[in-house]
């Protein structure tokens, strides 16, 4: 049985494996659009939409239907220390969390480069670890993939309601606004709008550009990549405007305190942007449509991360330098709305547009993530077959696709972005440090494979990789780990009954026994 659960996909099938007629992917990608894709990801969600938390922090409520004595004195022992902002030090938390992410995208890309396959580290952990931990790291993945663009169509909601004001429409909150709010909300003047907690209200907004980019999707990658590019190119446009333009208005005694919450609020602000780069990961899930993975992959994943490092700490850099750094709690459009409170019109409405872009774009990359890992999955037969279906005329995983869109668009118009952006990032550093112990393993075991790329200084990067991962989890609230353990016990649960008695692996290995 623990044989089993342990059993690995040898690379040489995974790769014969996605050669089927049946189940195989257009490749039309090059390095450009692959690094593309992963701009779109990883800019999109970070500068225009959590940032504000991980500078000025987030209260914690204790629920009060969690009545258990132990859990109350954790959570509100967290509350009252666990969230501090990192203030204008938050510089200092990208420069962490690049460091960290530096390690993970060589890991990334040595095996990108030796498994070309759809599924990203779902697929390196079944070669590496066996079938049971590529469950849990793809179960994990559906909910990083999911859940961080939950998160970006509420950024990208909150800045389509400040495109609208600047013409002067004022559309009714409840339309506009999640469901449960834990801070409530309030105008611009600081008015309430709502109280904290739950309330009749959609955000209708966050909904309909998923199931938007879902219809784009299922017609095709290249088409896909193509959008996206163009978005990209206006994105970074508008975010070179902000930096150069808005550097005017810094006012240097923003800056002091420069770290107000210290060494723990410097690391509470890297675990909460962290799931902000997993743009080079998105890259990794387009590997079997790409025409030359083993030069490409590691190219656009390294290219990613250097370029949205850069704009990222250009882009904070100048923010806290405009305000206060704790005038930007629970504020999904940080950078638009502080331009708005400063009056700077014109720059305004170029950023909005940049920043529209960018909620786009990473949607766009990160739904296509998460259907090719469902796609990986069903393959295996972990999954029911119907979600490895493949488009006759469009050659895309559809159905996985159509799923994704609800999966994502119906929380989104529920939840709130601090919420959505914590359970995002526990699955991103959970899923970076086992695609960097498979690095190890691999080297152990296949020491001879070739490697088109190898991640430089030995076993350096990769256990970098994974201590840097741990220590930005510890910085994660108490909530946010007891939410992933029950996602992943969902999970195991679904794996004994479904998951274990139709892999298509452990089948095969029965019928070699016979």
């Amino acid at each position: 049985m623990a044989s089993d659960l342990f059993r690995c996909k040898q690379i040489d099938q995974l790769i014969s494996d996605c050669e089927n007629a049946e189940v195989r992917l257009k490749k039309s990608l090059g390095w450009l659009s692959l690094t593309s894709l992963g701009i779109g990801a990883v800019i999109g969600s970070g500068i225009f939409t959590i940032v504000g938390t991980a500078i000025a922090g987030q209260k914690m409520q204790v629920s009060s239907i969690l009545n258990a004595p132990l859990l109350q004195y954790l959570i509100t022992r967290q509350s009252s220390f666990g969230r501090p902002g990192a203030g204008p030090a938050i510089a200092l938390s990208f420069v962490l969390v690049a460091i960290a992410c530096g390690f993970a995208s060589v890991c990334y890309a040595e095996l990108a480069a030796m498994i070309p396959i759809a599924g990203s580290a779902y697929t390196y952990t079944y070669a590496t670890m066996g079938e049971l931990i590529a469950w849990i790291i793809g179960w994990d993945l559906i909910l990083e993939y999911a859940v961080s663009n939950m998160a970006v169509s509420v950024g990208f909601s909150a800045h389509l309601v400040d495109l609208f004001d600047w013409f002067g429409f004022h559309p009714n909150p409840r339309w506009i606004s999640p469901a449960y709010l834990p801070s409530g909300l309030q105008d611009l003047q600081g008015n309430d709008i709502y109280g904290a907690g739950w309330h009749f209200g959609f955000n209708w907004p966050a909904f309909v550009i998923v199931m938007l980019l879902t219809v784009i999707l299922v017609r095709g990658i290249r088409e896909s990549a193509e959008t996206n590019n163009i978005m990209v190119l206006i994105k970074i446009i508008a975010i070179l405007a902000f930096i150069s333009f808005a550097s005017r208005f810094i006012h240097t005694s923003n800056w002091h305190p420069f770290a107000p919450n210290g060494w723990p609020g410097i690391l509470t602000g890297g675990s909460i942007v962290f799931f902000t780069y997993i743009g080079f990961d998105s890259v990794s899930t387009a590997a079997e449509e790409c025409k030359n993975p083993q030069r490409d992959l590691p190219r656009g994943i390294i290219a990613t991360l250097v370029i949205c490092t850069v704009l990222y700490i250009g882009v904070v850099v100048v923010l806290t330098g405009l305000v206060r750094w704790d005038t930007l709690v629970d504020d999904a459009a940080p950078v638009v709305n502080t331009l708005k409170k400063l009056h700077i019109s014109s720059l305004r409405l170029v950023v909005l547009i940049g920043a529209l872009m960018g909620m786009i774009s990473s949607l766009l990359v990160f739904q296509i993530g998460q259907a090719r890992v469902w796609f990986a999955m069903s393959r295996d037969g972990l999954f029911p077959k119907i979600f490895s279906r493949v488009h006759r005329k469009y050659l895309t995983p559809d159905f996985s696709t159509w799923v994704a869109g609800f999966a994502v668009g119906v929380p989104a118009g529920l939840l709130d972005i601090g919420t959505l952006g914590d359970l995002a990032n526990i699955g991103t550093l959970f899923a970076f440090a086992l695609v960097a112990a498979g690095v190890l393993i691999l080297r152990y075991r296949e020491p001879n494979r070739p490697r088109a790329f190898r991640a430089p200084g030995g076993p350096i990067a990769p256990v970098l990789t994974i201590l840097t991962c741990l220590l930005l989890m510890a910085g994660l609230p108490i909530m946010n780990w007891i939410r992933f353990v029950s996602w992943l016990m969902i999970g195991l649960v679904i794996y004994y009954f479904y998951g274990r008695t139709h892999s298509t692996l452990r089948a095969a290995n029965a019928e070699h026994k016979n």
